[in-house]
């Protein structure tokens, strides 16, 4: 093996452009030596091989002839300056777009969170309420059955000739006393456990755990569903789902587990199968953010699914 023969002139060029010996040799030699402007553009597509910077060895019989090294060397300048601001720009633009889904998957997980919060405190405060509101009415309650024992004494004192004893049988009965009893709270249809939500994404990521990048497309997808109902529960375009559009099938409805969550959601299939579809009535805003909250961890937390019991 040795090193392969390349255009003297061209990597001269190359050189006093600032590549290393090393890259320009690979760089002409893998863009078969025919021109400075390949050999950039090679450069430039293959900037992160790990061997970039490494000579390259070929059979020794195998010779590279002589390229087109005309183009003046200002002009090579441009070209590559121009291509390094090309690459360069295409990662900002993928980097800037990548922090703002994450940084909308973090709002919407805090709008859940906020959400939830609040749900709690409000059935605190009722719950609160309910229990005042019981002591106060039981403390009524003994307040009439002391007053009726104080006219029951004061009658017997009136009567100071009959016998203390003999009031027994004209002793007035005590009046039953009537609370008012609030009516229990009807209980909700069985309502969808965490345990179920977290399951049925944790199947989802064993089914897909060779391809993280289409899991978590399907993950946030899913997110961005649940969220725009909890934030907009009487908008039925939410809440409506064609299971023919081809974002929603690629992302969730071809995915073994993706249509089983939103049904754990309350979704169900109208038009002959065509949709999804959760009536407003059965909007259960509870539910819903527990399904956000598992979603957000599911996203978050780089080992879940990968244990049978989770440690959060």
């Amino acid at each position: 093996m040795a090193v392969p023969e390349v255009d003297k002139v061209m990597l001269r060029q190359l050189e006093l452009m600032g590549f290393p010996t090393a890259r320009a040799t690979r760089a002409l030699h893998s863009s078969g030596n025919c021109s400075i402007e390949a050999a950039v553009n090679w450069v430039i597509e293959h900037e992160n091989d790990p061997d970039i910077d490494q000579i390259p060895l070929v059979p020794k019989e195998i010779k590279i002839e002589s390229g087109n090294s005309l183009l003046i060397s200002e002009e090579v300048k441009l070209k590559a300056h121009k291509l390094r601001e090309q690459a360069s720009q295409k990662k900002l633009d993928k980097n800037r777009s990548e922090r703002e889904k994450e940084k909308e998957i973090t709002q919407s997980a805090g709008k859940l969170m906020e959400s939830k919060r609040v749900e709690d405190d409000s059935e605190r405060k009722r719950m609160r309420a309910l229990l005042k509101a019981k002591e106060e009415e039981q403390k009524r309650a003994r307040e009439r059955v002391r007053q009726q024992l104080e006219d029951d004494k004061a009658e017997r004192k009136r009567k100071l000739g009959v016998p203390y004893e003999d009031l027994g049988a004209s002793k007035p009965a005590t009046p039953r006393v009537e609370e008012q009893r609030q009516s229990p709270r009807q209980l909700p249809a069985k309502r969808v456990t965490k345990a179920e939500l977290r399951d049925c994404l944790r199947n989802l990521k064993r089914n897909y755990k060779d391809d993280n990048a289409r899991v978590k497309r399907a993950f946030e997808t899913l997110l961005k569903i649940i969220g725009n109902i909890v934030n907009s529960p009487d908008e039925e375009k939410f809440r409506r789902l064609r299971l023919s559009n081809p974002k929603f099938h690629e992302r969730v409805g071809c995915l073994k587990g993706g249509v089983e969550f939103l049904e754990l959601c309350g979704f169900e299939w109208i038009d002959g199968d065509r949709y999804l579809f959760l009536p407003r009535a059965k909007v259960d805003m509870e539910a819903l953010r527990s399904a956000g909250l598992e979603l957000h961890s599911a996203l978050t937390n780089p080992f879940f699914g990968l244990l049978s019991v989770d440690g959060y």
